[in-house]
């Protein structure tokens, strides 16, 4: 089935803060897809939300990180294993101390992208998602 690119459940995001992606531990509880697995900022989208307005507002829940729709610089709808957006955005080393680990996750850490997507530890479906935005970001 093909999905609409207005009919999708959540949002992801890339965000690069100088040299390094931000990334978090998920929770590790019952129930919870991926349990333990390292995640990308975002999550699921509430009512009838855009895209941006998703992945901004779980940006901020998350990490604690204000990003308003003109730091999006790359964005793209993945219609598997969910339909869903991802976006990147990027932040300058001199901004890393407003990232903070929000009510969810067990821990937080920047990376080096090309690391975190050969980590076994990571959601896979993110791992192409990633790449795909650093790509973008640094023109291949």
């Amino acid at each position: 089935m093909d999905w609409p690119e207005t009919d999708f459940v959540g949002a992801k995001l890339v965000l690069l803060v100088g040299r390094r992606i931000v990334t978090i531990q998920r929770d590790d509880k019952p129930g919870l897809p991926w349990p333990g697995l390292w995640d990308l900022p975002g999550g699921g989208r509430e009512g009838s939300e855009s895209p941006e307005d998703c992945v901004l507002r779980e940006t901020r829940e998350e990490i604690g990180v204000r990003l308003t729709p003109a730091d999006l610089v790359w964005r793209k709808f993945y219609q598997r294993p969910r339909p869903a957006w991802c976006f990147s955005a990027r932040l300058d080393r001199s901004r890393e101390h407003e990232v903070s680990l929000g009510p969810e996750g067990q821990r937080l850490a920047l990376v080096d992208p090309a690391e975190w997507v050969l980590q076994a530890d990571v959601v896979p479906h993110f791992r192409i998602r990633v790449a795909d935005a650093m790509e973008a970001l640094l023109g291949g």
